[in-house]
């Protein structure tokens, strides 16, 4: 059974932190490099950061430095730490495989708004 259940969204002022879970099922987790992405409606999903099954990172421009995507592969669970968090991060963060492609399933994500 296919299952990503994100958590640990809500409502900050900008500076502030927030930390961001993922439970993945196995069948998603365990093989794949996993990531995390953003979307705000009526914009395309956007990648945020991605973490190998070595725990090799990458994150994007936009979150460098104040990002850090991390994971425990006996939790089947990934994270997405968040400091320093500005306005522009307000969106729906989702968690996925790096290779997700059109048609895949998506979990429900959770809400990050940061107010100014």
């Amino acid at each position: 059974q296919v299952q990503l259940v994100e958590s640990g969204g809500g409502s900050v002022q900008a500076g502030g932190s927030l930390r961001l879970s993922c439970v993945a099922s196995g069948s998603i987790f365990r093989f794949n490099t996993m990531a995390w992405y953003r979307q705000v409606p009526g914009k395309q999903r956007e990648w945020v950061a991605s973490i190998s099954t070595g725990g090799t990172t990458i994150h994007a421009n936009s979150v460098k430095g104040r990002f850090t995507i991390s994971r425990d592969n006996a939790k089947n669970t990934v994270y997405l730490q968040m400091n320093s968090l500005k306005p522009e991060d307000t969106a729906a963060y989702y968690c996925n495989k790096e290779s997700v492609r059109a048609g895949d399933y998506w979990g429900q994500g959770t809400q990050v708004t940061v107010s100014s």
